[in-house]
């Protein structure tokens, strides 16, 4: 959460020619605000729907930025497999900075929400990563250019 998942996804898929598809984006799309999920559904209802969306944007290819508790899922954890997975990292400066403005339905404390949060999903984030790299301090096009040739350079 907050650590640039879509623009840098967005950047990255630009530059190799590939689409772009931002989970939670697509959610909001298709059901409505993720706020207002979680209030109705819960997030158990809600993680349902997310389940199902990431897994056929993953089936579709191309670049796809998750939402941060996707990969809470043990299906969607497998779903990932195959794929090469980019886990973006930031400082607990840079993200209070970038969800100063945010409304995210798990924040309900702000940057202390964040953090744990963060502190539990980390060991699944960092099992799942093929890739692993800090946004705190360089520009998010700086970023997704780098990002980009270390992709492009991979095996297919």
């Amino acid at each position: 959460m907050g650590a640039g998942k879509t623009s840098v996804g967005r950047r990255v898929a630009k530059r190799l020619g590939r689409r772009f598809v931002d989970t939670d984006a697509a959610i909001a799309v298709e059901h409505g605000p993720i706020p207002e999920l979680f209030a109705s559904l819960g997030e158990p209802g809600f993680r349902g729907i997310e389940r199902e969306v990431v897994q056929r944007e993953l089936r579709a290819g191309g670049v796809v930025s998750l939402g941060g508790g996707a990969v809470l899922d043990a299906s969607t954890r497998a779903a990932l497999a195959d794929c090469t997975v980019v886990l973006l990292t930031v400082s607990d400066a840079a993200v209070a900075q970038r969800l100063a403005s945010d409304r995210r339905p798990l924040l309900t404390d702000g940057i202390d929400s964040w953090r744990r949060i963060a502190a539990e999903r980390e060991p699944v984030y960092r099992a799942l990563a093929d890739v692993v790299v800090d946004t705190s301090r360089l520009p998010m096009t700086r970023i997704a250019e780098e990002l980009a040739v270390q992709l492009q350079e991979e095996p297919a």
